[in-house]
């Protein structure tokens, strides 16, 4: 009998948790059919899982169907608990995602989709609720083709037309079905296992409709992995138990796992089998079996039996919270009743601030919030709060940097010197000893590796975590006699910081990766609300509506999902999904706002501590280098590449460049203020171009609600505001000297005929009944674009893209206000420049002689 790991995922209220009722019922391993509502399901049998009616943890179960063994794993639906969905994903040989026939495929359905396609799990697709729907199979199948794959193909379909579609598949198994009319069944289960083929079937769970014969697919097209020899595994989850035993849940990957067994030093006590809340106690656990183990202490989730190393999640949440205790509780211990639960789930991230004496732990949502509150009122005994999340920030770098460290009190010696270099955007931080035994004996670069990756080590720039950063040990030194353990740790951590200290510093935001669909008529004001929010879009036009792709930072697009669907009255939709983290798009504000200063955090230093006269004494991060006892070891590359650029950076060969200019156009002459302002007629000659004159088109209502000065003032009186825009811009088209046409819309304004004047040196355009201010703009830049040099002024984003077609440069409002304001002041400050100064007037120094 082949032994299948297999697991039920979905949005939430899909129906997953009654899916997986109706199989252990039809398989016998329950006697009666719970219900999600009634509160009485096999797997949900937590407090806070009945009462809420979702799942929070994952579960197992095991049942057996003809010749199959199944291994089933329940996961949690919310989004708030992705974390503890996307643990389970590395165990499983196969997925199923249960969609709701009544929703179609929802959002977070997505998400699970692209998470499955990242781990390259198998899946099948089982349509759940489809006695209570309304759409059609065919609609709901086609939205599986569309959103998931073209290769979803319907398997309860006859026999030979299910064997035409397969035949499409690729070019392998219509060779086979044009030879032999029929498809091997081993094919089948290849294509299934390398994601070609994605089989669906349709049911409803809560009335076995569908489930046993979604059980007889599952049994024919699935096929038992192989698995090495010797022995290993995968932990997916910690827990505890009621007598408080922690419990490493692990999947065996390799060999045989025996009780008493020991790994790296620690004695396994007992094998347990999960069957629901009770379990059985086994002496042995073979390859494909997911046991709980007792006697592991210092095993975490995304760790290997053989490497202790983490699998970086792709889900991980993007919001700190500070935690508020209550007055009587010991900050000390819950500190550390809060790194006990972290071990459960490392998301969680509990950092304590040695500056605020502040705890902080790193949450998905609300739901999770609550749930949390209620472990620590159950378990710990203890109220505590959460205030307002923060957008959860980090640091990187972007070129390579050495780090030193020195730790030198009397009789203590270590020196670390570490090689930070920047890495691709989402890899994390990778660590590597680039440092031979003869500089460094084996084991001391073993303890330094070690440190580096024991805590997280904070940013200079917020104090945020590192990331994308490869940490290399390049260089060490010891004392033989005076070097502890406790030397190279604080020689690691002062390294890594003054590595930081002495590199270029990014700081990082997460992005949402968006697809927002809408009606064409919202189109204009979601591209100007884009603009706005600092997101980069591109549009695919369908039949009847708009798709816009793009991404963009989560602190912008938070709260717009609820703006699209008001804005287009309920028609509209915003899709997201995690992106990654992206240089930050206001770093300095950030920055200034979180007040972090590294050289003052006593719990991080940035400098070193060395001994001099027996006794020893503090140096800061720039003037470690003085004093440092091996000189630094790397030597900046000129080609070296940086990470997190925007645009690629080249090799500034001023010299060459000068000399290739200069005897190209001459030497260079500097020219004094005063050229800067005076008007110069170039010479004409018979291969001289003349420059067309520029006309500035102005979108004025734009323009008004864009700038704040005006916006403030239209809101009380917008005649006042639009005399205000017109003489701020009279005063700049005297300064420019060019051709300026405001244009206001009058097209809501019944039988106008629309007018045009002339305000001091501007011409000022209201359009005419049922002309917008857009309209008139294209057809004006049509007309002029022969004989000026024309530039629209205006946010409308699709007004934007219009005129660039009619040969035009767009500005933006923003663009407008800064250039009107630099225009301004510098022709202020050169009237200033040109005043007579007091002092130059006769007996200016004597006239206060007589006192």
């Amino acid at each position: 009998m082949k032994k299948i790991v297999i697991g039920i995922l979905a949005h939430v209220d899909a129906g997953k948790t009654t899916l997986s009722e109706s199989m252990l019922y039809l398989s016998g391993q329950i006697r009666q059919l719970g219900r999600v509502d009634h509160q009485d399901t096999f797997l949900d049998y937590d407090k806070q899982e009945r009462h809420r009616g979702i799942t929070i943890f994952s579960k197992q179960a095991m049942f057996p169907w003809k010749d199959t063994q199944f291994v089933l794993i329940d996961t949690p639906g919310h989004v708030d608990f992705s974390a503890e969905m996307e643990r389970t994903l590395h165990i499983l040989d196969y997925a199923i995602i249960v969609v709701n026939g009544m929703d179609g495929i929802q959002s977070h359905s997505e998400t699970i989709w692209h998470l499955l396609e990242h781990y390259h799990i198998p899946t099948f697709i089982f349509m759940n609720k489809m006695d209570q729907t309304t759409y059609s199979r065919e609609y709901l199948f086609q939205e599986l083709t569309e959103k998931y794959h073209e290769n979803c193909l319907d398997f309860s379909m006859p026999v030979t037309q299910l064997y035409e579609n397969l035949a499409l598949v690729n070019e392998t198994l219509l060779e086979e079905y044009m030879d032999y009319q029929v498809i091997d069944l081993g094919h089948i289960q290849e294509c299934i296992m390398k994601r070609q083929i994605f089989p669906v079937f349709f049911g409803s769970a809560l009335k076995n409709e569908g489930v046993g014969a979604f059980l007889d697919l599952l049994d024919t097209y699935t096929i038992e992995p192989t698995y090495k020899d010797s022995l290993d595994g995968f932990v997916y989850k910690v827990s505890h138990d009621e007598h408080g035993n922690r419990l490493t849940h692990i999947k065996i990957t390799g060999g045989t796992l025996h009780v008493k067994e020991k790994i790296h030093d620690e004695k396994i006590d007992q094998i347990r089998l999960y069957e629901g809340p009770k379990y059985t106690l086994l002496q042995e656990a073979k390859a494909g079996d997911v046991v709980a183990l007792k006697g592991l202490k210092s095993f975490l989730p995304g760790m290997t039996l053989t490497n202790q190393t983490f699998t970086q999640p792709v889900m991980m949440p993007y919001m700190t919270y500070r935690v508020v205790l209550s007055p009587h509780c010991d900050q000390h211990q819950m500190l550390k009743n809060l790194q006990t639960l972290a071990q459960e789930d490392p998301t969680l991230h509990v950092t304590y601030m040695s500056q605020t004496q502040d705890i902080y732990i790193q949450l998905m949502g609300e739901i999770q919030i609550e749930v949390l509150q209620n472990i620590i009122r159950e378990r710990f005994h203890e109220e505590v709060s959460f205030d307002h999340g923060e957008i959860l920030y980090k640091e990187t770098l972007s070129e390579p940097v050495e780090g030193v460290g020195h730790f030198e009190p009397l009789r203590h010696y270590g020196e670390v010197h570490v090689l930070l270099e920047p890495l691709a955007q989402g890899s994390g931080l990778v660590y590597e000893s680039q440092c031979t035994t003869d500089q460094l004996p084996l084991q001391y670069q073993r303890l330094i590796m070690t440190h580096c990756q024991e805590i997280e080590h904070p940013g200079v720039l917020t104090g945020a975590s590192i990331t994308d950063i490869k940490i290399s040990l390049i260089a060490g030194k010891v004392h033989q006699k005076h070097t502890e353990g406790g030397d190279l740790r604080e020689a690691t951590y002062r390294a890594i910081r003054h590595g930081l200290k002495r590199g270029k510093s990014i700081l990082l935001e997460p992005y949402y990766d968006i697809h927002i669909h809408i009606p064409k008529d919202a189109l204009s004001r979601v591209l100007y609300d884009m603009e706005k929010r600092h997101t980069k879009v591109r549009i695919e036009e369908q039949i009847d509506s708009i798709d816009l792709y793009g991404e963009g930072p989560v602190t912008c697009l938070q709260d717009y999902q609820q703006e699209v669907i008001a804005l287009t009255k309920g028609k509209g939709r915003m899709i997201c999904h995690m992106k990654g983290y992206f240089p930050c798009h206001n770093q300095e504000d950030i920055i200034k706002q979180k007040g972090y200063d590294s050289e003052t955090d006593q719990a991080h230093p940035t400098g070193s501590v060395f001994c001099q006269h027996g006794a020893g004494f503090y140096v800061a991060w720039d003037e470690v280098e003085q004093y440092m006892h091996i000189p630094y070891q790397y030597t900046k590359n000129k080609n070296t590449h940086h990470t997190y650029h925007d645009a690629p950076q080249y090799q500034n060969e001023d010299e060459e460049l000068d000399a290739i200019f200069q005897k190209t156009y001459g030497p260079i002459k500097r020219r004094l203020a005063d050229d800067y302002y005076r008007q110069h007629q170039p010479q004409e000659t018979s291969m001289s171009v003349k420059m067309k004159p520029e006309c500035l088109l102005v979108d004025g209502y734009n323009v008004i609600h864009s700038w704040p000065e005006l916006k403030d003032l239209a809101s009380t009186n917008l005649g006042v505001a639009r005399d205000r825009l017109i003489d701020i811009l009279s005063n700049y088209q005297g300064y420019k000297q060019c051709l300026m046409i405001i244009v206001f819309d009058a097209y809501k304004v019944k039988q106008n005929l629309g007018s045009q004047e002339k305000h001091h040196n501007v011409y000022v355009v209201y359009t005419k009944e049922a002309q917008t201010a857009d309209m008139y703009i294209e057809r004006v830049t049509h007309q002029l674009a022969s004989d000026y040099r024309v530039v629209v002024a205006t946010s409308d984003a699709l007004e934007q893209s219009i005129v660039i077609g009619r040969g035009a440069r767009r500005m933006s409002s923003r663009e407008l206000a800064l250039e009107v304001k630099a225009v301004t002041e510098e022709h202020f400050h050169e009237f200033q420049r040109k005043q007579p100064q007091n002092h130059e007037f006769l007996l200016e120094d004597v006239k206060d002689y007589h006192k």
